[in-house]
């Protein structure tokens, strides 16, 4: 049973507890048999059940004619995160991209836009999909070469995006484009384009370690009308850095959920296996493993929190806390994850096996959503900048 007792720490009201055992209970209901054979079928089945269930709907606020009934709340959405990721990667993985690739229209979006498809992805009608990364310009979004152009009362997009999560089942994708307004990062825009848009095709379906929808996307003539520019031109920089601002974060919350169950598997292991007419859990070596193990998840959680809790509160942005988390939690998660493997032995490596699947899961957080090195990056230069001040 995965430690609970972080949820009395003072960065949670007592809804966020509430929240944190109903989605638990669903979670152990509905998670227990996931199909991995058909990756595009059980996502789809999984956003379905999410939205049925109420989860997305805190993915992106409600509507109401014009204006926005309530605002994201982060630490609901690390929550959700690390309660999936310790049941199902793959539930984690379909509640993450509901949340992204409709992020930029809740954050950023008109009324129009926000009323066309918020009510869909709360409600898990529609599988969204945020197309930022090109083969040339993962981390480095200035860099981004996909290209928009004016038409009358039109864009035409051309050009590729490539590693694409939900790619080939997303009905709508947020697409960064080069409009030329200016010089590198100051001359992107941000497009809503559907699926079904006749200049959208997939180019390639990629296969990793941990199966998860993702494609190359080519836009070839791709014409989406004026309005579904999502803010002004220009401003497709700032929509993908605020967006990832908060979805950041939970990226690390995903990784402490990986964490939890790899540390729930090592102390079921360690008082089940017996070496030497013991229980392994009675060497030295295992109990320090496990309390190396148990200071990593407490670290990284404290982070988490850390940094949901100041964007919760107000903060205009969090660019120093989230990366603080997410490099955190995902590295010392890869640690913890390593570990519970070595204490398991052969059937660490059997495939199938829970902390095989967690092996594989863990190593992608380390790279998507700015990788480990970047966010040193951001870390340094946010620190470097409150010196100058």
């Amino acid at each position: 049973m995965a430690d609970k007792s972080f949820l009395t720490w003072p960065f949670f009201a007592d809804a966020h507890r509430a929240y944190a055992a109903t989605i638990d209970a669903w979670a152990q209901a509905n998670l227990q048999h996931v199909d991995h054979h058909d990756v595009d079928a059980a996502c789809r089945k999984l956003v379905k059940a999410l939205g049925q269930g109420g989860f997305l709907a805190h993915t992106a606020p409600a509507t109401e004619g014009d204006k926005l009934q309530e605002k994201l709340d982060v630490r609901t959405l690390a929550l959700s995160r690390e309660t999936l990721a310790r049941h199902s990667g793959l539930a984690d993985f379909a509640f993450a991209m509901q949340g992204l690739g409709a992020g930029p229209i809740s954050l950023f979006g008109t009324a129009a836009q926000r009323a066309a498809w918020l009510p869909k992805t709360r409600a898990g009608e529609a599988i969204a999909a945020f197309a930022l990364s090109e083969a040339a310009s993962g981390s480095d979004v200035a860099n981004i070469t996909a290209s928009a152009r004016r038409d009358g009362d039109s864009y035409i997009i051309d050009g590729e995006k490539t590693w694409i999560s939900n790619g080939g089942i997303a009905d709508l994708y947020v697409v960064f484009a080069r409009t030329g307004e200016a010089p590198g990062a100051k001359g992107l825009s941000a497009f809503i384009v559907e699926g079904a848009n006749p200049g959208l095709s997939i180019a390639e379906r990629l296969e990793v370690i941990a199966p998860h929808p993702l494609a190359r996307l080519a836009f070839k003539h791709c014409r989406v009308p004026a309005s579904a520019l999502i803010g002004k031109p220009g401003d497709g920089f700032k929509i993908a850095m605020a967006t990832l601002d908060v979805f950041r974060t939970t990226v690390g919350a995903a990784a402490l959920g990986f964490a939890r169950r790899a540390l729930d598997e090592t102390v079921n292991r360690a008082g089940s296996r017996q070496l030497f007419g013991a229980p392994l859990g009675e060497l030295q070596m295992v109990q320090g493993h496990i309390a190396d193990m148990a200071l990593d998840i407490d670290a990284a959680a404290l982070l988490v929190y850390r940094a949901a809790w100041v964007k919760d509160m107000g903060a205009a942005r969090v660019s120093r806390e989230a990366a603080m988390a997410k490099l955190y939690a995902t590295e010392s998660a890869q640690r913890v994850i390593d570990a519970a493997v070595q204490i398991h032995g052969g059937d660490g490596v059997r495939s199938g096996h829970a902390v095989e699947t967690l092996y594989r899961e863990i190593r992608a957080l380390r790279i998507y959503e700015g990788a480990s090195d970047v966010q040193k990056i951001i870390i340094s230069r946010a620190v470097t900048s409150m010196a100058e001040r």
